[in-house]
């Protein structure tokens, strides 16, 4: 945990970030859209309430708040504890990168990946960036799959997870939902190898809809890999900004 008070933070504002995709060597231009003023549409409540979704999908204990943002303890070989932050400065993140440096420690801010490699030391990773996005969820007009698939809704908690199975019963995509601050977070959309290009992600993601409108979640919000955010933009998503991230490398386990 934070053992002092890191530097005073101030806000991370742009229109247009350029972000490198590391896999890809690549170069992709992002045009952020405007940011709604409304009481969910500021980045900072944007971004608490994915962590908060974040965490009940992946079941780790609740985050606590730091200076700027959130920490998790997520508990997995390689990926420790994350960072989520809203609105950090060069400084600090110059003393997280310094004094929250385990292995298997990441930093994720919302930002430009380029501020975020600058600000930390060499032996700090930086991984692809991710794209937050919302939605307005709106009624979809068939969130049935193409035959021979069928689909079901599943529930653990506080967690709905859709799931399209094949014809021998096998889960060919799925995504989960659940709820923080009345936005519908959304996690984990998957379509398995075999079963891609078929439209599965886009039933998934239309279930998911149906289901945030019967909650009473109108608003959606999602973190997403450069490939996903594609499918995400054709069904309306907005990128509100780039999830930039970066880590500290652990040894494989023997």
């Amino acid at each position: 945990m934070l053992t002092h008070h890191p530097p005073a933070l101030l806000p991370l504002t742009c229109n247009k970030v350029v972000a490198r995709n590391e896999a890809k060597q690549g170069w992709t231009t992002v045009l952020l859209e405007e940011i709604g003023t409304g009481p969910h549409g500021d980045l900072a409540s944007l971004v608490s309430a994915w962590v908060r979704g974040w965490v009940i999908s992946r079941a780790t204990p609740p985050p606590t708040r730091v200076p700027g943002g959130w920490r998790v303890d997520v508990g997995l070989h390689a990926h420790r504890l994350r960072y989520v932050l809203h609105d950090p400065d060069e400084q600090t993140l110059a003393w997280l990168g310094r004094h929250q440096n385990a292995p298997g420690t990441w930093i994720k801010i919302a930002g430009n990946p380029n501020h975020l490699r600058a600000a930390l030391p060499a032996e700090w990773r930086l991984a692809d960036t991710g794209y937050l996005m919302t939605t307005t969820y709106r009624a979809a007009s068939d969130a049935t799959p193409p035959s021979p698939y069928t689909a079901r809704l599943e529930t653990s908690g506080d967690v709905v997870t859709a799931i399209i199975l094949d014809p021998e019963g096998q889960v060919a995509a799925s995504g989960r939902f659940t709820t923080a601050d009345a936005l519908g977070i959304v996690d984990q959309v998957e379509t398995a190898p075999a079963h891609r290009r078929r439209g599965l992600g886009s039933v998934v993601m239309r279930a998911l809809a149906l289901h945030a409108l019967r909650v009473g979640a109108d608003t959606g919000v999602l973190v997403a890999t450069d490939e996903g955010h594609r499918l995400y933009r054709a069904l309306g998503w907005k990128v509100r900004t780039p999830i930039a991230a970066a880590y500290m490398p652990e040894p494989r386990s023997a």
